[in-house]
């Protein structure tokens, strides 16, 4: 099947250096993204497993002509995934002649290493922690259909519906097949950890979008009422984009800017599976649009997530697994590009209100960012206070950092994130300018009624 010669590919691809695993799926034209990646993370995650399990059945003697990449892949769907259900192509009756004896080398390695599991059998460093007990966030999208419809729908195939989360220990009690209605955002479906729906006929027909809680906060946050004018300023893959498109119910316009061109192409499908009709791509550096263009005179919401470390991402362990934590030149260039964007951003001349978002949980791609951003435009936008119930707030970096918002594993059940939302500091106009001065030359009644109090409370000269 292609899903397997393109995870290969993409294996080989890490392996040689040719690019980051993220963006050799990207690259790969592979139709359904989140399948190929998903079964690239899972492979690469058991690599040591699988190395010892087909050399120890003579797997690649026997079989000259499987490549092992190949191998690699189609044994992990075989012994730890889902198995070939239906596909798995030429391959399939090959790996079948082999299956009892690569079962048998994986009960072997479980003996040898005294465990039971098979996540058991992981590396330090490579198992499953926080962030691997991080639920499956289901956003419904709402261009197609609504929550109490998708709800329906999985009662129907046996899901039980557990009613709207009241706390996060409801949400970490979640298992088997019951699901909630997250209690902050109302399209937002949590079913347990690990719950696979890239298969699911209301994912395939864009019903669905998976997509983390807190990659869902910032258009949320960002509200873009419909009919406006808003910019989505490093757009792909697309989740977001086509979360503000839903919310502005695809009235008005967004324009969603990314250099390249194989991930544009890979947005373009997303969208139109979603029902997307407002959006205008562009093939364009955001950097080098200009803000007196006519065509953004009205644009007054920008969505601003650009390029950052991933290190707040679960799956970061899995792409680089020996580079936990990013290096400080790379820090460095990463949140040089982040406040140019976000500088350049603050210049459109309509613009009311943007957020900026990142996936890191670095304090250099966050509040230093956002710290010096503000510092360029002083008195001329301001830290919009947000949900002031969440439990994650902004590193105490500068003053009112604390509007900020950051999420993770432990502490939101979500993926390492980071928001900022920056509003404009409405200047009066001459009319309330005026009313304002004459108001302070003329003492209000509470003014005088203080006044009268301190005076009758001075004592005499």
């Amino acid at each position: 099947m292609a899903v397997y010669s393109a995870a290969a590919a993409v294996l080989a691809g890490v392996e040689s250096r040719q690019g980051s695993l993220k963006g050799l799926v990207y690259a790969s034209n592979f139709q359904n993204v989140k399948q190929l990646y998903a079964l690239v993370c899972e492979t690469q995650r058991y690599s040591a497993v699988l190395d010892a399990v087909i050399a120890n059945a003579g797997l690649l003697r026997a079989e000259k002509k499987l490549r092992p990449h190949l191998a690699k892949v189609l044994v992990y769907d075989l012994l730890l995934g889902k198995g070939f259900r239906g596909r798995g192509g030429r391959w399939k009756p090959l790996l079948e002649r082999h299956q009892a004896r690569l079962k048998a080398e994986l009960a072997r390695l479980k003996v040898r290493q005294g465990v039971s599991r098979n996540e058991d059998l992981l590396e330090v460093g490579s198992k499953p922690g926080s962030a691997s007990q991080v639920p499956r966030f289901v956003r419904v999208n709402i261009l197609k259909t609504c929550a109490e419809d998708a709800i329906d729908y999985f009662k129907r195939q046996g899901f039980s519906y557990q009613g709207r989360a009241s706390s996060l220990n409801d949400i970490r009690a979640l298992k088997g097949k019951c699901f909630l209605l997250d209690p902050l955002l109302p399209e937002l479906l949590v079913f347990p950890a690990q719950t696979d729906l890239h298969d699911h006929p209301l994912y395939q027909a864009g019903h669905l979008i998976l997509q983390d809680k807190a990659s869902c906060l910032p258009a949320m946050l960002l509200a873009p009422p419909p009919g406006s004018h808003v910019i989505d300023a490093c757009a792909a893959p697309g989740n977001k984009t086509s979360h503000l498109a839903a919310l502005l119910k695809n009235q008005g316009k967004i324009f969603a800017f990314d250099q390249d061109a194989k991930r544009l192409a890979s947005m373009a499908t997303l969208l139109a599976r979603a029902g997307v009709s407002c959006c205008e791509l562009a093939e364009q550096d955001f950097l080098a649009v200009s803000p007196s263009d006519q065509r953004y005179c009205q644009v007054q919401y920008i969505l601003l997530d650009p390029s950052c470390s991933g290190s707040g991402m679960p799956s970061r362990q899995l792409e680089e697994p020996k580079s936990c934590t990013p290096s400080p030149e790379r820090l460095r260039a990463l949140a040089a590009f982040q406040q140019r964007a976000l500088s350049h951003a603050l210049t459109f001349p309509a613009l009311r209100r943007l957020v900026y978002s990142t996936c890191s949980v670095c304090q250099e791609e966050n509040e230093d960012v956002v710290r010096a951003a503000l510092q360029q435009s002083p008195g001329a936008f301001r830290l919009a206070p947000v949900l002031p119930s969440w439990p994650h707030r902004g590193l105490s970096a500068f003053p009112g950092a604390e509007h900020c918002l950051r999420a993770s594993p432990e502490t939101t059940l979500t993926g390492g994130f980071f928001i900022a939302v920056l509003e404009r500091v409405e200047e009066p106009s001459s009319g309330s300018q005026a009313k304002a001065a004459a108001s302070e030359l003329t003492p209000s009644p509470a003014q005088r009624e203080e006044e009268a109090a301190e005076a009758a409370a001075a004592p005499g000269t």
